[in-house]
């Protein structure tokens, strides 16, 4: 079988790590019925922040990321998969 794209179907993008992040923060914040000021005391940060890593407007240190991965009770690296 031919690995060949379909010039007819343009390739999925790829999504940035800011974006899964972001994703998977608002997904796992619902699933607790947290609000981002709840998380953001969970994980020792400032309210603004966590709104900021949800829309994407912050370049979040990997330090801050196993903070909230650990608020969430997570492997940090499962909050830069794909969710699904």
């Amino acid at each position: 079988m031919s690995s060949t794209p379909n010039p007819l179907r343009p390739p999925t993008p790829i999504p940035s790590a800011r974006a899964l992040l972001a994703a998977n923060v608002v997904l796992l914040r619902h699933a607790k019925g947290w609000s981002q000021e709840a998380l953001a005391f969970e994980c020792g940060l400032h309210r603004t922040f966590v709104a900021h890593v949800e829309r994407q407007a912050r370049n979040i240190a990997l330090d801050n990321v196993e903070r909230i991965a650990a608020a969430f009770g997570v492997q940090t690296y499962e909050l830069l998969l794909a969710p699904g």
